[in-house]
């Protein structure tokens, strides 16, 4: 019987110690996550929704996927003529709000995309948040033409 209840508070420690890992992070959500690769020799961009129906300001500050070498938060600028990008350390997401990240707009610029970044595969992509929180979600990649 000692043995048992051993086992019970080793698996009871283990659980409570993985559990803010598993945990969702309250009140963000991810919608219409995709990402669009025009060739795969070249950078692709994905682009999402991010809600945050909590009642405090959230601060997302990266992003990663093993099929990205390197994702990072863009911003697409059109002034004097002309576009160009610019990389972004942060995006506020206020609360009760929310920020989309559209062509034309903010984005993830993946780097070094991996032959999964296909056409017709999904890719689970990690947002980081200031305080140390995370979210996972699922991108659909899509080809050039997709909207």
């Amino acid at each position: 019987m000692p043995g048992r209840i051993l086992k019970s508070a080793g698996l009871l420690g283990l659980i409570l110690a993985v559990r803010p890992a598993l945990a969702a992070e309250p009140g963000l959500s991810v919608s219409d996550a995709w990402m669009r690769v025009v060739l795969s020799s070249r950078p692709a961009a994905g682009y999402f929704t991010l809600s945050n129906a909590s009642a405090r300001d959230r601060t997302l500050v990266g992003a990663e996927t093993p099929a990205c070498g390197q994702l990072m938060l863009h911003r697409s600028v059109h002034q004097g003529g002309q576009d160009r990008m610019e990389m972004l350390k942060s995006v506020p997401v206020p609360a009760h709000g929310t920020v989309k990240f559209a062509p034309g707009g903010n984005h993830l610029m993946c780097l070094m995309p991996t032959t999964d970044v296909a056409p017709g595969h999904t890719l689970a992509v990690t947002l980081r948040f200031a305080d140390g929180g995370t979210l996972v979600a699922t991108f659909a990649v899509r080809g050039a033409m997709a909207k």
